[in-house]
């Protein structure tokens, strides 16, 4: 067998949006970013983070010129870390973010982005 030239890595993660824009500033608002990223292409914002990449994409090839835009993440398809569970479930509380969980057991909760997407907060 020989082996794989793709890396054991991931380079980044495509967030389907519908509004470029409101997404970019959502997500820098919930994710403390204080530049005002770039839009690629008129369809991709690459979000400046540690680790892993996180792209906001109109996706105009898989859906996003489809009148109800691309799907949405319906379960979530990755999480973003914390130190402080409670502290990050009031922030989200405070800024009127549609929680679909409570904090369980101790460790994470779920919520819906501007667009529908499911994602996860965990410690």
């Amino acid at each position: 067998m020989s082996t794989s030239p793709i890396k054991n890595q991931i380079g980044g993660t495509f967030m389907p949006v519908r509004d470029i824009e409101r997404a970019r500033d959502w997500y820098c608002k919930m994710l403390g970013i204080s530049e005002t990223p770039k839009i690629m292409g008129g369809h991709l914002c690459p979000l400046p983070m540690q680790g892993a990449g996180l792209i906001l994409d109109l996706m105009p090839m898989w859906g996003g010129k489809e009148p109800g835009g691309p799907p949405t993440y319906q379960t979530p398809a990755f999480m973003f870390t914390t130190d402080d569970i409670e502290g990050s479930y009031q922030f989200m509380k405070d800024n009127e973010v549609e929680l679909v969980t409570e904090i369980e057991n101790e460790h994470w909760f779920a919520f819906r982005d501007p667009d529908g997407n499911l994602l996860m907060v965990c410690k």
